[in-house]
């Protein structure tokens, strides 16, 4: 099923369109986007003017025809603050209808809020839970409590960063006064919530919409000096946004439009958005942000899917994960026995070479995870298939997973089958110097695994480890032939032998019976 969900917010209309199945999974089709800015309008004046209706239109019949083009079976549009608000908002929703030929739903500031968690818990791993989710639109500002089995808190408050930028904003770079201005309109709308955010206890932040993962990416990149290409479940610090902001405040607009990762759309509600920003971190407590490149329209399709076929998010935090994982891998026709026998032989031979690689449950997960996906890029081409699971894994738009997770992932794609993971492979360099370290003992890990079924016929049943001074000796128990798994294993070994410095010894026996 194909459906078209339309978010005509307060800054930009967005489409998303979707091949929506009955789990709750879907591939994104087109996202398109149209900057309106409605919202500055509204602040001004409390009108939307005559232009501005002429290019909602505008946009909106562009829309509908891409939604024609893909057989969209379902249209599902829903305006926010600035429709809402807007003395003749009623007049452009019944023009929409009129003109472009289907209804327009303006929605509460609280359902806007149930959506956006409902997207926001779909994308981002809650750990540790709960979370204070934070939605910075043009008009409003959307702030959440919840895990992945609730939402505890919903509101919706009128601090949008354009309508505070029109209403509160006099100078460019903000004045002093201006930012005084903007802090004391936040801490005047936050108070009387204060009392019952801490009383639910958040333990992370979470961000979402432009003006936050663009504040998010520049802290990246004035940490890293690297712009990141996504931003879902990207943590940065307060420090290093603290250090954007004081750009943001110094420069007039020509100038900061050349900071890295800010979209020329949002030089001039960046300031704004970051004065919002910190006045939210000091006052709740938090010294990081994680950000979720899920907002209010994938809320939307989470919804428009969920009205056919009920789907449950309630499940365990790091099941988004794996539902995430093996979705990619079915979209791509995985070899799911050999995946499956892959990954199995993994944890086996990561659990009884702990004390040789040193390594935590988190890096075991992905060794699994990595298991699974080694293979996908078969989907593409047999020959030189690792580089295309790689592209398939930074592509494949894996829920739960933070940037430097899905490098990782990339680098067990691109080198399960040969060659040690280098800084010319770019996922690779983008890691730190700990993560490299990972990444590659990781590496060496899946590739006897991946070599424990050369034959792709699950003939190991299991294997016994044991690590010696100089040497490591591997059993691969089989009632079968495994010629060639050992075959295998002699041209696998290498890497394994070179990153941990010890000779792979590979004998094969028969499983002992258990006595009755």
């Amino acid at each position: 099923m194909r459906i078209a969900a339309l978010d005509l917010g307060s800054n930009s209309f967005h489409l998303l369109i979707v091949e929506a199945r009955p789990d709750g999974t879907f591939d994104p089709l087109v996202r398109e986007k149209e900057m309106l800015r409605l919202g500055d309008a509204v602040a001004r004046t409390g009108r939307i003017d005559d232009a501005l209706f002429d290019q909602a239109l505008e946009a909106l019949h562009r829309f509908d025809a891409l939604a024609d083009s893909l057989g969209a079976e379902e249209r599902v549009a829903l305006a926010t603050s600035a429709l809402r608000e807007a003395e003749n908002g009623a007049e452009l929703v019944d023009r929409i209808e009129a003109e472009v030929g289907f209804r327009v739903e303006v929605i509460s500031g609280a359902r806007e809020a149930r959506l956006i968690f409902g997207a926001v818990r779909a994308s981002v791993l809650i750990d540790p839970g709960p979370a204070l989710a934070l939605d910075l639109g043009g008009g409003s500002l959307e702030l959440m409590v919840g895990d992945r089995a609730k939402l505890s808190l919903a509101e919706s408050l009128k601090l949008g960063v354009a309508r505070l930028t029109a209403e509160l904003v006099q100078d460019d770079p903000l004045s002093a006064a201006d930012v005084g201005r903007l802090r004391g309109r936040v801490e005047e709308a936050l108070a009387p919530l204060a009392e019952e955010v801490t009383r639910l206890g958040p333990r992370m932040l979470i961000g979402s919409s432009g003006t936050l993962c663009a504040l998010a990416r520049m802290a990246a990149a004035h940490r890293s000096g690297v712009v990141p290409t996504t931003v879902n479940q990207l943590t940065v610090r307060l420090a290093d946004l603290q250090e954007v902001h004081q750009q943001l405040l110094s420069l007039p607009a020509a100038e900061r439009q050349r900071l890295p990762g800010l979209e020329a759309r949002r030089v001039d509600l960046a300031p704004t958005g970051s004065v919002i920003l910190l006045a939210l971190m000091e006052m709740f407590g938090f010294d990081r942000l994680t950000t979720s490149e899920w907002a209010l329209r994938e809320g939307i399709v989470i919804e428009a899917i969920g009205a056919h076929d009920p789907v449950d998010w309630t499940d365990d935090t790091h099941g988004m994960r794996m539902a995430s994982v093996l979705d990619l891998c079915r979209r791509c026709g995985w070899q799911e026995a050999h995946a499956t026998q892959v990954g199995r032989l993994a944890i086996e031979l990561f659990d009884q070479t702990l004390p040789l690689h040193g390594l935590g449950p988190g890096d075991r997960e992905l060794l699994s995870y990595g298991a699974l996906l080694h293979d996908i890029g078969e989907h593409v081409a047999i020959e030189g298939h690792e580089r295309h699971t790689a592209y398939l894994i930074e592509n494949g738009r894996l829920r739960g997973f933070s940037p430097e997770e899905i490098n990782v992932l990339s680098c067990l794609g691109r080198f399960h089958r040969r060659g040690s993971p280098k800084t010319s492979f770019p996922a690779f360099s983008c890691l730190s110097g700990k993560a490299r370290d990972r990444a590659t003992r990781l590496t060496a890990l899946l590739r006897v695994a991946d070599a424990l079924d050369r034959s792709h016929a699950t003939r190991v049943e299991d294997i016994d480890v044991e690590l010696l001074a100089d040497r490591v000796r591997l059993r691969a128990l089989s009632h079968g032939d495994i010629e060639l798994e050992r075959w295998g294993l002699r041209r696998k070994r290498g890497l394994f032998e070179e990153v941990f410095g010890r000779r792979l010894e590979v004998s094969a026996a028969t499983p002992v019976a258990a006595s009755g």
